[in-house]
């Protein structure tokens, strides 16, 4: 079997290569780049299952970076920044990161929730025997949208629309519980359980995304409810 690889994008080499020496640890293969202009020729060549994106770069930083990845591929992407404000980890899931972590930060956390996206997306991609049963017929069709969970997929009047796994998995969630309200912390613990370590706030950036890749459709919309969370509304016909 191979090694899963992991590109770690940092311009303090000492800091790449010590995250470096914990992930081969832990059986990963990685590559090291020190300079923002070089990480998409480091990119296509490693083919990595993840990156370690920091945002302070040379050449370009981390958040130009993650608009080029995410333009052609939707490779997972934990951030590292020093940065600890909140405005900076929004831009940054916003833009498409999947994690982001403040440094300093501890080692063993890190490896913990880079596994644990690593978890997550292989679910997602390769359903074993009994998630695949278990998926299988666990799809919503609403006037001219469908959401699979069978196969991940989501198409618009028969179009495919692109969306991560997360954001399939919240989309599903949603639709096929119609007009129920779900607070930020219940689709947390839904959808993320224990591995995942954060706040609420990042639900709200998921529903953002969510916004901005639906269409606007008369029979059914993804609704704010001011103080208390998010729901699928649709309209009865």
């Amino acid at each position: 079997m191979s090694k899963q690889r992991i590109l770690i994008v940092d311009d303090d080499e000492n800091i790449a290569e010590l995250i470096s020496l914990y992930l081969t640890k832990e059986c990963f293969e990685t590559e090291e780049v020190h300079d923002g202009a070089a990480v998409m020729d480091a990119f296509h060549r490693f083919a990595p299952d993840l990156i370690l994106l920091d945002l302070m770069l040379p050449g370009k930083d981390g958040y130009q970076l993650c608009r080029e990845i995410r333009a052609e591929s939707s490779v997972p992407i934990m951030m590292l920044s020093a940065k600890g404000e909140v405005f900076d980890k929004v831009l940054g899931l916003e833009l498409g990161a999947d994690d982001y972590m403040i440094k300093p930060f501890d080692n063993k956390e890190m490896v913990a929730r880079v596994k644990a996206i690593l978890r997550r997306t292989a679910s997602a991609a390769t359903p074993s025997a009994d998630e695949a049963a278990a998926t299988q017929g666990q799809a919503v069709s609403l006037p001219d949208l469908k959401v699979s969970l069978s196969n991940y997929s989501v198409t618009y009047m028969d179009t495919p629309l692109y969306m991560t796994a997360r954001e399939i998995e919240i989309l599903y969630l949603l639709a096929s519980n119609p007009n129920q309200v779900f607070t930020r912390e219940q689709l947390l613990d839904r959808l993320w359980g224990y591995d995942y370590v954060g706040d609420s706030r990042t639900v709200d950036v998921y529903i953002k995304r969510l916004r901005k890749k639906l269409p606007e459709h008369p029979a059914w919309r993804l609704s704010t409810v001011w103080g208390v969370g998010y729901r699928f509304e649709v309209n009865k016909q």
